[in-house]
């Protein structure tokens, strides 16, 4: 299940933004299949309104505000599915086409049974300007997208934050476990 702070937690930092916006639309359709579906579109002006909410007084709270004030948006797709199967890898094919530009660096991939990206947008060597999540697990698909500065340090406030799953960060590390615990295995 989405939690906000999860979301929130991949998104914030203050630095230019560059490059082009991802679209998720291509996603939409599987919630026509899905037992379950969340979908969270927050732009810019929406980011700001919500980060009004955000208390003052408590420290995280302020630290999210500052890191939202830069963003263009913050995106989620989460779809549960009663069986494996239901949906395709190639359903996944029109995000990962847009995440095939040069400026687009993989920094972590994780391929089993459950398969994990974690892809940052950078448009020099000091300004990571997107970050785009995939979690695809067989009766599971989670995608990601925050556009805008991302602030790697705050980054772990935003987990459960503005529909950022708070357990995102753990599922892409728990399949990084696993596969390394198959290599030791083979070894």
């Amino acid at each position: 299940m989405i939690n906000c702070r999860l979301i929130f937690l991949f998104a914030l930092a203050p630095a230019l933004v560059c490059g082009q916006s991802v679209k998720l639309d291509a996603l939409d359709k599987l919630s026509e299949k899905a037992s379950n579906s969340v979908t969270i579109s927050l732009d810019g002006n929406l980011l700001q309104a919500a980060s009004r909410l955000l208390s003052n007084d408590d420290p995280d709270q302020k630290q999210i505000r500052k890191l939202v004030a830069s963003l263009k948006g913050i995106y989620v797709r989460n779809f549960e599915f009663e069986k494996a199967g239901e949906y395709q890898a190639s359903d996944l094919e029109p995000i990962r086409s847009q995440l095939r530009d040069p400026k687009w660096k993989k920094i972590v991939e994780v391929r089993g049974r459950d398969n994990a990206e974690v892809l940052l947008r950078q448009e020099n060597e000091h300004v990571i300007s997107g970050l785009a999540v995939i979690v695809a697990e067989p009766k599971e698909l989670t995608v990601v997208y925050i556009d805008g500065p991302i602030d790697m340090d705050g980054l772990s406030k935003l987990a459960g934050n503005f529909g950022i799953p708070e357990d995102i960060g753990s599922k892409v590390e728990k399949e990084k476990d696993k596969d390394k615990d198959k290599e030791k295995k083979a070894k």
